[in-house]
């Protein structure tokens, strides 16, 4: 059941995407409550499996890599579903919904085994530090989604072509709001999440030190991004090229800590 339900989960965000893509395949605009309705689904599916798997195996689906990864594609949908919601168009689907595919095929692939899970106070606070880190990450994918956008529409904008991107994509003040506003909102509850995790490392002795140090760099740099945007009054292009290169750069050395941690699971 589990297992069914991650499959119809991924082909939904597959499907929000193929659908969210249909005005550079003919000159019609996207259905946006076809592709609103296929988020939806998908990640009530995703839900009512993660759902399962706490019941199942009497622990919330954070701790071992393949409920963690499930949880982060969940999470990026859940982001996703709501931003397309309140914006009442789907283009970010273009980006964020593959990214959600990506993580729950990846939590697949990695096999949903649940890992060591501590019990009482410990417990919730490793859950909660876990959580929070992952709602940090899912609006900076968000803000990355919206940076990448904004960079092709303005390429298309100054080469003089006004084909399907143009006619697309939102307006470019709103690519930049969205990435605003996203980047401010990750940094606020990923510092919370950080906060969590050092202080659950110290306070237990469970320090991890591939972890924290990536832990650390993440939030260093949303924090470069929310510093420039509200106090050095960086500009729109700058903010879209930052935050789009940092969040590969944060993805690539999450993988490389996975890679060496010396206790798989235990934190993001």
């Amino acid at each position: 059941m589990i297992a069914i339900a991650h499959f119809f989960a991924i082909s939904c965000y597959i499907g929000a995407a193929g659908l969210a893509s249909a005005p550079f395949a003919r000159p019609i605009p996207a259905p946006v409550r076809g592709v609103i309705a296929l988020l939806a689904a998908g990640a009530l599916a995703h839900a009512l499996a993660l759902a399962d798997f706490a019941i199942l195996h009497g622990q919330p689906p954070l701790a071992g890599m393949g409920p963690a990864l499930s949880f982060a594609g969940f999470v990026v949908a859940a982001t996703l579903l709501l931003v397309e919601v309140l914006a009442r168009e789907v283009s970010l689907t273009l980006f964020a919904a593959p990214l959600a595919a990506i993580a729950t095929i990846g939590a697949v692939v990695a096999g949903l085994i649940p890992g060591p899970e501590p019990v009482g106070t410990r417990g919730v606070w490793l859950a909660s530090h876990i959580a929070f880190s992952f709602l940090g990450l899912a609006s900076f994918a968000t803000a990355a989604a919206a940076g990448i956008m904004y960079l092709v529409e303005r390429r298309e904008l100054k080469s003089r072509r006004f084909g399907p991107i143009f006619q697309f994509f939102p307006p470019l003040e709103t690519l930049d709001r969205i990435n605003h506003l996203a980047v401010v909102a990750g940094w606020l509850t990923l510092t919370v999440g950080v906060a969590l995790a050092v202080g659950y490392s110290f306070a237990y002795n469970a320090v991890n030190l591939p972890d924290i140090v990536w832990g650390l760099a993440a939030w260093a740099a949303v924090t470069a991004l929310t510093v420039g945007r509200l106090v050095a009054g960086w500009q729109a292009r700058r903010a879209a090229v930052l935050s789009s290169a940092l969040f590969i750069g944060i993805v690539a050395l999450y993988v490389a800590v996975r890679m060496v941690s010396t206790q798989p699971g235990q934190f993001l």
